[in-house]
């Protein structure tokens, strides 16, 4: 079966992603790191604690708003395809980044999921306060075991990999994929 992103390309040129997907690409990885720091933090004070309580409800917070901005931006994304790479992006660096945002996308949807499954014992009337006393509903179904925590480890390791890949193709390579997504700029010649 093909896949476009691999298989087609934008000649010599990239083509940069347009603004609304930059813009929701910039805010997804600030609030994917907010929610790493987050998820971490609060196991940092005792069981019951005002300050953990805080920081779980602003954890559970954001996980919420990245499940709402995911759902966009793959919205977005059907409506608007990402740009092919640039023909001298090698095919098995395209397909390991289609892979990679690929399954980005599933770990921004079910970590949120099992986050809400995780929380769903102790909801009231089938909801989760939220920050700003706002009320979301949890997914009612058993909690996953670790699930939430694989995949957030998994995610963890996506964000690195992605990152040191960006790195590469802006430092490294210098060469016109590193155009695609604002502010990064080709610097070869």
């Amino acid at each position: 079966m093909a896949d476009y992103m691999v298989d087609e390309d934008s000649g010599a040129r990239a083509i940069r992603y347009g603004g609304l997907a930059v813009a929701i690409h910039w805010v997804s990885a600030v609030l994917i790191l907010t929610q790493v720091y987050l998820g971490f933090a609060f196991g940092n004070f005792p069981k019951g604690s005002a300050e953990r309580t805080e920081l779980f409800t602003w954890h559970k917070t954001v996980g919420v708003v990245i499940l709402l901005l995911a759902l966009t931006r793959l919205a977005v994304r059907l409506i608007d395809a990402p740009p092919p790479y640039p023909a001298d992006f090698p095919k098995w660096e395209r397909r390991f980044a289609v892979w990679n945002h690929r399954i980005f996308y599933v770990l921004m949807i079910a970590l949120p999921l099992t986050g809400l499954a995780a929380v769903s014992k102790r909801a009231v009337g089938g909801m989760t306060e939220l920050a700003g006393g706002t009320w979301f509903p949890v997914v009612p179904i058993p909690a996953l075991g670790g699930a939430h925590e694989v995949l957030a480890f998994t995610m963890i390791g996506l964000v690195a990999l992605h990152v040191l890949a960006a790195l590469k193709n802006q430092f490294l390579n210098r060469g016109p994929v590193a155009d695609r997504m604002p502010p990064f700029r080709s610097t070869r010649r």
